[in-house]
């Protein structure tokens, strides 16, 4: 018996879920883009549903000079890399352009290797599509916002984001930056993604790649 109605079994079925909710806006030539790791088995129900190729976008902080945990922006991968800097946040932390331009080719650098660790091959290429963004829930929204942001720049005919669980708060902030945002569950008071989940167990690296490669053998061959 389900807790609730903003409670979902494991991310397999939040992402048919998710599927469910996302097939009736019927949008023509769709890419599925997952946050991984944990937005990939999501991910993955949709594209199969909508018969879409699947890939990942992966998003790395840009920390400021001499704390890297407290970002100053983000880069984020695809056919064209872009880059999100927070201009007051880089100048009250001294962060000026010679140490972006460094900063962004080290975490470049990191985005390709683990690229190349899960295996997808060159990014699909975004311009003129409907993408759908997928990930596992959102708490305070940092990571979407700046993918949003970098999305923007794609030359995308529309984005959608696609999550099972959130705070309204979040949505607030993240709906000026995509077409629309499908969310099952705004729970009030919201305390964290994985209390509305009965398995929420780790995505491990083995399952995006065994996912993303399913996801190449159908739209190798026609099937979904």
């Amino acid at each position: 018996m389900r807790p609730g109605p903003d409670y979902f079994v494991n991310r397999r079925e939040a992402g048919q879920m998710l599927a469910d909710a996302i097939e009736p806006l019927g949008l023509a030539d769709p890419v599925v883009l997952a946050l991984p790791r944990g937005g990939v088995p999501l991910a993955f129900e949709i594209a199969r549903r909508l018969k879409a190729p699947l890939d990942i976008l992966l998003v790395r902080k840009i920390g400021a000079p001499g704390h890297e945990e407290y970002g100053i922006g983000a880069l984020v991968d695809g056919a064209s890399p872009q880059i999100v800097i927070d201009e007051r946040a880089a100048s009250l932390t001294g962060a000026d352009a010679t140490y972006i331009e460094r900063e962004t080719a080290r975490q470049l650098a990191e985005i390709e290797r683990r690229r190349a660790a899960y295996r997808t091959g060159d990014p699909i290429p975004l311009a003129a599509r409907n993408i759908v963004l997928v990930d596992d829930g959102i708490a305070t929204g940092g990571t979407v916002k700046a993918a949003l942001k970098a999305l923007a720049k794609t030359g995308a005919a529309s984005v959608t984001l696609a999550v099972p669980v959130a705070p309204r708060s979040a949505l607030w902030q993240l709906e000026p930056l995509c077409a629309k945002i499908v969310c099952l569950a705004m729970p009030e008071p919201f305390y964290a993604v994985g209390a509305h989940y009965g398995d929420f167990t780790q995505t491990d690296d083995a399952e995006v790649v065994e996912l993303l490669a399913k996801a190449r053998d159908w739209r190798a061959d026609g099937r979904a």
